[in-house]
């Protein structure tokens, strides 16, 4: 199925792009979500009409994110756990306990946001973890997992 894509999305393309993807992927995810429409002849029309719009719309957002990353990368965030005697946690920390902790120092970040490539964190430790604002905006922040002292 051919689309035009109405935002920039990863590994696919970038805004005004003409791709092709499967039908159930642009049914399902692209069409619904609002990154992009069929490439009807009416639709190539009208988006000739309101891309300037989306650009503008889409440059804003780029710089929102860049405001963000600015303040956010490098970052520092400790989080406790209960934890055994040779530092393995009693459960594990995961992206929604990550998100919770920068929105507790300030930051507005969504779980789905936040990129843990190795899965979960199990032992107390530092680590660095990516927090993505944007397709094009990575911050990368530290997280310190220290173990609950009782």
């Amino acid at each position: 199925m051919n689309v035009i894509l109405l935002e920039k999305v990863q590994n696919l393309g970038i805004l005004g792009d003409q791709v092709s993807v499967k039908s159930g992927y642009a049914r399902n995810f692209l069409i619904p979500k609002g990154k992009a429409k069929p490439a009807t002849k009416e639709n190539i029309a009208a988006f000739a009409e309101i891309r300037a719009e989306l650009e503008k719309a889409a440059a804003a957002e780029l710089a929102v994110a860049q405001g963000i990353f600015e303040n956010l990368n490098g970052q520092v965030a400790t989080l406790e756990a209960t934890a055994g005697d040779e530092g393995k946690l009693f459960g594990s920390i995961g992206t929604q306990d990550i998100a919770d902790a920068l929105k507790s120092t300030g930051f507005e970040v969504e779980r789905r946001d936040v990129r843990m490539p190795d899965g979960v964190l199990r032992h107390v430790g530092t680590y660095e973890i990516d927090i993505q604002l944007h397709t094009d905006v990575v911050a990368s922040i530290t997280v310190e997992v220290k173990a609950i002292e009782e």
